[in-house]
């Protein structure tokens, strides 16, 4: 019932930008949260970013300075990682969130299914 498709990702050089794009869809009545989150090889799932449907934003500390969150509802609910001054250590499959509700007053959770970030020189 939520479809989370994510788009931007690619091969950059050191100090080079990318912006992530999450397209979120579906019977949603609400989104609480939406969020970005990155797994490197041999890691754990991390947080990125996130913002809350009020536009509060959230970072882990090594994206405070580098990356921004954002949100937009037109046309439809999308939410994007500008990320700036990349470095071989962001170099990960990024994964976008949402949380919320559905029309049918369930909660959901839900994930995108990822896309690549590459940093090399």
């Amino acid at each position: 019932q939520v479809t989370i498709v994510e788009s931007g990702g690619g091969s950059v050089r050191p100090g080079e930008s990318l912006r992530l794009s999450c397209v979120v869809s579906g019977n949603i009545a609400m989104i609480h949260t939406e969020g970005w989150y990155r797994q490197a090889p041999g890691k754990q799932r991390e947080l990125v970013a996130t913002i809350t449907g009020a536009m509060t934003k959230n970072y882990a500390d090594f994206a405070k300075d580098r990356f921004t969150i954002s949100r937009s509802n037109n046309p439809a609910d999308t939410v994007y990682l500008q990320m700036n001054n990349l470095t071989p250590e962001d170099t990960a499959v990024y994964y976008c969130n949402a949380g919320g509700r559905l029309r049918g007053m369930a909660e959901f959770d839900s994930w995108g299914q990822g896309t690549q970030v590459t940093v090399s020189s």
